[in-house]
């Protein structure tokens, strides 16, 4: 039964039915439209609008369906009812008679939706968060074990200067950081109750919304009907921040996928989130990483999508809304599946020290340490890069590093080159000179670890 044939004399074509129906995508906020049901029904027993008595057989009957509907989640879909909130109403009209029809007094779809899609968002946004913690703690774990794990840190993908895997790590901590913080930031603003508000301009029955809303675990009332019913900014935010999020996983998976390759040997990835080819049995491809990447885009797409369907909707509500859901649902299934096989491609992670060490010793990448050689002894730092520049040409005809250039040769560019040179050009001097808040200094990578530990054991 439809929850709007009053009006129609004819029948609905079977074809509208099939484009109309959103069963088949909104079925997912079952739980949520019976939790509104259950405070709703509270909500209209405080006017008087039902009995106590009669509300406590409605709140029986939806907690009832809720057990159905666990023992046999087919059930919804094979109802073949317009919505899940026609499914609703339905199955609570066959449990209790004509009182089931009594519950949507003062309530439109509109209002009911928009109630159960932030709720729904609301729970998987805390969900989502965990993930996003757990992701945390194991780029942090990893950076902590692996923070003197010397390797060549890259600009324009060209081995520019000595860095550590444990440096590494703790970027990608930085960005999932400012992404949890973005999650909590649209749960914060998402967080608003739009139930009451009817179909555009309030309910008719003097409904306390700041009950309601308390009741719903909402931190306030929505304050506008016209609106609470059409808004979908929460959607889109939360779209928004998983492309961000996902961008930041992409990286981090390009970078892996680098690091694996055979070119570079850097890292060995486990055999539980690798695959290997039907043809060549050498194979071990790096597929999860590559899915994650992949899946970025599908991520991205949902946000358009939805940004494109509101971008020129007039207030109040329109059917084009019924489009918010399908993407939103794949976003958050992509986001999360992608957390979670980030944190397993971590958990099994190998570092070839040997492989990443000799690549940070090979592509000059002390060249800055002899420029800033040529600084201590008074030349001005252009001129220097230039001289240092010379040197490297030679170093490359010679295919030589530049520590095993002789103090006369090096003398030939710059006279000021001493015998002191040479302990400017280590790896460690590289690294132990960018002791600076930031830096990629062993004593900077430790202080930064344990600053974030600390952190985690606080919340």
């Amino acid at each position: 039964m439809a929850l709007w044939g009053g009006r129609f004399q004819g029948e609905t074509s079977a074809l509208f039915k099939l484009f109309n129906d959103s069963l088949p995508v909104d079925y997912r906020l079952f739980e949520q439209d019976v939790l509104g049901s259950i405070a709703w029904a509270d909500a209209i027993a405080s006017v008087g609008i039902i009995s106590a008595s009669e509300c406590t057989d409605l709140k029986a009957a939806l907690n009832e369906l809720l057990v159905d509907v666990q023992g046999d989640p087919a059930m919804i879909l094979a109802s073949g009812a317009e919505d899940i909130h026609s499914f609703v109403e339905s199955a609570l009209i066959a449990k209790v008679g004509n009182l089931g029809k009594k519950l949507h007094t003062g309530r439109s779809r509109n209002d009911q939706v928009a109630t159960d899609l932030k709720l729904w968002c609301q729970s998987e946004g805390r969900a989502l968060l965990e993930r996003l913690q757990c992701l945390h703690s194991a780029l942090l774990a990893l950076a902590e074990r692996e923070f003197d794990a010397v390797m060549p840190g890259y600009t324009h993908l060209q081995r520019a200067q000595p860095v550590t895997f444990g440096h590494w790590c703790l970027a990608y901590v930085e960005m999932i950081e400012r992404d949890i913080s973005r999650l909590n930031d649209a749960l914060r603003r998402a967080n608003t109750c739009p139930l009451g508000s009817g179909a555009l301009a309030g309910t008719a029955y003097p409904i306390d919304r700041h009950a309601l809303a308390a009741a719903l675990n909402f931190a306030a009332p929505t304050l506008n009907s016209l609106d609470s019913v059409s808004d979908r900014d929460h959607v889109i935010e939360l779209c928004s921040t998983a492309s961000i999020s996902m961008m930041h996983l992409s990286r981090m998976a390009e970078d892996l996928i680098f690091f694996n390759t055979g070119e570079a040997q850097f890292i060995s990835l486990s055999d539980a989130v690798t695959s290997g080819s039907s043809l060549m049995p050498q194979k071990k491809n790096p597929d999860a990483l590559e899915l994650i990447r992949g899946k970025t885009g599908r991520v991205y797409g949902s946000l358009v999508g939805i940004l494109t369907t509101m971008k020129a909707l007039p207030l109040a509500y329109n059917k084009d809304m019924q489009e918010d859901k399908e993407g939103l649902f794949d976003v958050v299934d992509s986001w999360a599946i992608c957390l979670d096989m980030a944190v397993l491609v971590l958990s099994g992670l190998n570092i070839n020290r040997p492989n990443a060490l000799a690549a940070a010793q090979q592509g000059y990448a002390n060249a800055t340490e002899l420029a800033d050689y040529l600084v201590a002894k008074g030349m001005p730092f252009r001129e220097a890069h230039h001289v240092v520049g010379e040197v490297v040409v030679a170093a490359i005809e010679k295919q030589i590093a530049l520590e095993d250039i002789s103090l006369e040769e090096l003398s030939a560019f710059a006279a000021i080159i001493e015998e002191d040179v040479y302990p400017n050009l280590t790896l460690e001097a590289c690294l132990g000179k960018r002791d600076v808040l930031g830096g990629t200094a062993l004593r900077q990578i430790k202080q930064v670890i344990a600053a974030k530990k600390a952190q985690q054991n606080v919340r």
